[in-house]
C-alpha cells in the first residue's frame, strides 16, 4: 500500500475528536458531503497526554466505510511499540511526537518503508530547532497550537512563528499541519504563516451546516471551494 496526499488546496482534516461516536458512519458520510477528503484520528493513551481517546481498532473498523484519507496523530508515549497496528489499520499517514521520540529516524524509517506518510508532531513548548534534522525523512510536519490532549482549547499564537521558521526549512512535497483552536479567526492567520494542513475540530463538527463551515473555512484560508 503506498499512499498520496490529497490534492485539494488548502486540506482541512476534520479532528474526529469532536465527532458524534453514535452515530460515526452519518458523521463520516456528512463530512464526505462537505468534499473533506482527510480525517484526522487522535489517537490518546492518558500516559503522554492527560486523556484517553481510542486505538488502532476503532480506525481500522472505519476504514472499509469510506476512501478518505486517515492519518493517526498518535499522542503516545511509545509509538514505535504500537506503529504496526496502526499500519494494519490502514491509516494512510501516520504521525507521532518528538517529545515522544527524541530521535525519531527508526520509526520515521518504518513509516515510510510501509508506504505510508510518515508524520512528526511537535508541541507548543518545544523550540522547532528539534525537528529540524529529520525533516528530510518528513512527509508531514505538525505544529500543535495548543496543548494535546483536549479538545476546544484556546489558539497559541506562537504557533505562527513556528510556521514560519518551518516552511523554508521543509523538502519539497512535506506538507506543514497545524492543530489546535483553528477556526474561522486564525485560519487564516495559519495560512498565511505557511500552513497546507488545517486539522478543525469545534468549527466543523460544532456548526450544524459541516458543508457551509468547510466552504468558509478554505475561503478564510485564502481559497474557495
Amino acid at each position: 500500500m503506498t499512499t498520496s496526499f490529497p490534492h485539494e488546496s488548502p486540506i482541512m482534516a476534520p479532528s474526529m475528536l469532536k465527532c458524534d461516536y453514535a452515530n460515526l458512519q452519518q458523521e463520516i458520510d456528512r463530512l464526505a458531503a462537505a468534499n473533506t477528503h482527510w480525517l484526522h484520528w487522535d489517537v490518546m493513551d492518558g500516559h503522554f497526554v492527560p486523556n484517553l481517546s481510542y486505538g488502532a481498532l476503532l480506525i481500522e473498523s472505519i476504514r472499509a466505510k469510506t476512501k478518505a484519507f486517515f492519518d493517526a496523530h498518535l499522542m503516545i508515549s511509545d509509538p514505535a511499540r504500537y506503529l504496526d497496528d496502526y499500519i494494519k489499520a490502514g491509516c494512510d499517514a501516520i504521525t507521532f511526537h518528538i517529545e515522544a521520540a527524541p530521535d525519531p529516524t527508526e520509526v520515521l524509517k518504518r513509516i515510510r518503508a510501509a508506504g505510508r506518510k510518515a508524520g512528526l508532531a511537535i508541541n507548543p513548548g518545544t523550540s522547532p530547532t528539534q525537528i529540524e534534522p529529520f525533516l528530510p525523512m518528513c512527509d508531514l510536519v505538525l505544529l500543535m497550537s495548543v496543548e494535546p490532549g483536549f479538545g476546544g482549547q484556546k489558539f497559541k499564537p506562537e504557533a505562527l512563528e513556528k510556521a514560519k521558521y518551518l516552511k523554508p526549512r521543509l523538502a519539497p512535497g512535506t506538507l506543514l499541519s497545524i492543530d489546535g483552536g483553528i477556526g474561522f479567526d486564525t485560519i487564516g492567520l495559519a495560512a498565511a504563516a505557511g500552513c497546507q494542513v488545517f486539522v478543525a475540530g469545534s468549527a466543523i463538527f460544532g456548526e450544524p451546516d459541516y458543508t457551509s463551515a468547510v466552504q468558509n473555512l478554505r475561503r478564510l484560508a485564502g481559497h474557495v471551494g
